[in-house]
């Protein structure tokens, strides 16, 4: 799948790693390096700006390496970017360590999986059919 994309970065295009990822990584378009206190969000800005075709989504994930080992995470995980948006990529990044984290420019913050999404038309009912689970939720088909 062909897919339209603006880039202000200095950085390459995102690309995947190898050929059975899911996902290519965003990269901080910074000028400067930026310090995220413990507890602290921002938005880092990727300098990257896509057309998505009709029935896709972008969803951002955070990096698992960022999270474990310096418990960096995307805020509002996954971030959705609809087809029909044009702004620039940005990305909620927050920090849940105790310790302080340097953003630099050019580092991988989080990864971007194109997938594929249907739109529901929604059908009122009184009920819905029955099933073995229910109403059972939160944890109610484990022990």
């Amino acid at each position: 799948m062909k897919v339209k994309i603006v880039n202000h970065s200095p950085y390459p295009c995102p690309a995947y790693a190898t050929p059975q990822s899911a996902g290519v990584d965003l990269k901080a378009h910074l000028d400067e390096p930026v310090v995220l206190q413990p507890l602290q969000r921002t938005l880092v800005p990727t300098g990257l700006y896509i057309a998505l075709p009709k029935g896709y989504e972008a969803q951002v994930r955070p990096r698992s390496g960022l999270a474990l080992k310096h418990g960096i995470t995307v805020l509002n995980t996954p971030g959705t970017v609809d087809a029909d948006y044009r702004g620039e990529l940005r990305v909620i990044l927050v920090n849940l360590s105790d310790q302080p984290f340097e953003i630099v420019p050019g580092e991988r913050i989080a990864q971007m999986v194109i997938a594929r999404h249907e739109q529901v038309e929604w059908e009122e009912v009184e009920e819905l059919d029955q099933t073995e689970r229910g109403a059972g939720g939160f944890g109610s088909t484990g022990k």
